[in-house]
């Protein structure tokens, strides 16, 4: 990653992980540290939201350019050219968490249990920004999380199944995987994902297709932008059976 992007993004909170990962602190984890209160994980599944790393594998590589994304666009791009060793990746994500908490361990509001709890993360989110299956060896990545005893959930737009086949078939699939549906048709997603290339979303309904066969929690969910794709209700429920 060039040195003026790294930059820009650092500034905005992030730390670069090698040549294309990225981590940021969740709200709800510096929720978590300094008044006790949880994300929808902590209410559902039991994760401590100050036990929750929060990352990406592609972190400026993505195959839409959603209108509604507030990550930056104009280094984007939907090739990866490199993939970095999983098991580098994910040590130094945990590094690179580390020293986004370490400005806590002052604070009169964050107790000593809890900073060193959060010290060892129990759970990651494979989404923050970019697409997370177009890093080719997600799958690796996901059994090195695993490997830590960390739950994995993962974030993708759905447009990658066959890398959800071979993930599967090789038995690397995520603790819980979710599926961005942010359009009821193909006119609406042309216009609001604003895709790369003209197979998205047909690939996208073969992801959707391909859920219930996938031995894993699977979710779909919505971003639902008023005067973009707010209703359609009918045709939603079609898209997610």
């Amino acid at each position: 990653m060039d040195s003026q992007k790294q930059e820009v993004l650092e500034r905005q909170g992030y730390r670069i992980v090698g040549e294309h990962s990225g981590v940021k602190l969740c709200h709800w984890t510096k929720a978590s540290l300094t008044k006790g209160v949880g994300c929808y994980k902590q209410t559902f599944y039991g994760i401590e939201s100050h036990r929750c790393l929060q990352m990406t594998p592609t972190v400026d590589a993505c195959n839409l350019a959603c209108q509604f994304c507030w990550r930056t666009q104009e280094w984007g791009s939907d090739s990866m050219l490199l993939a970095d060793d999983p098991g580098l990746i994910v040590e130094d994500s945990i590094r690179a968490q580390r020293e986004l908490l370490s400005g806590f361990k002052g604070n009169p509001n964050v107790t000593r249990e809890r900073f060193l709890e959060a010290w060892h993360p129990t759970n990651v989110a494979i989404s923050l920004t970019g697409e997370p299956t177009l890093y080719r060896r997600l799958g690796e990545m996901i059994d090195e999380f695993k490997r830590r005893n960390m739950s994995t959930f993962l974030v993708t737009n759905g447009t990658t199944p066959a890398t959800l086949r071979r993930m599967h078939a090789e038995g690397r699939l995520p603790t819980q995987l979710y599926v961005t549906v942010a359009a009821p048709n193909e006119e609406i997603y042309q216009r609001l994902m604003v895709p790369r290339s003209g197979s998205e979303w047909r690939k996208l309904k073969e992801t959707l297709a391909l859920l219930p066969s996938l031995p894993t929690r699977t979710v779909i969910r919505h971003t639902l932008v008023e005067g973009w794709n707010l209703g359609w209700e009918d045709e939603y429920a079609e898209l997610d059976r």
